[in-house]
């Protein structure tokens, strides 16, 4: 059930503009500086993709634990609502 509203879509896509200038910036300050090798460049360039995948991969973790509480909280609500229902219908079946 994904709930896409028009602010989050342009927050996104903010967000997505400011990684790809900071990689175009980065990819651009590293071809341009002469006094670094380029097998340095090379690992400082891993370096960052890997990072980049281990933020990504850290915050859809942390996005999936927080669906799983949430759902927790729902069945848990769901239910105590269900035997406050058959408690009221219990009452009022004795009375």
């Amino acid at each position: 059930m994904l709930n896409d509203k028009p602010d989050n879509t342009v927050i996104m896509m903010f967000n997505a503009a400011g990684v790809a200038a900071a990689y175009a910036l980065l990819g651009l300050s590293l071809y341009l500086s002469t006094d670094v090798p380029l097998s340095t460049k090379g690992f400082w360039g891993i370096g960052i993709l890997l990072l980049t995948l281990s933020l990504v991969n850290f915050v859809k973790y942390r996005f999936d634990n927080q669906q799983r509480v949430d759902r927790i909280n729902r069945i848990e609500e769901a239910r105590n609502e269900k035997l406050l229902e058959d408690y009221v219908s219990d009452t009022k079946d004795a009375a």
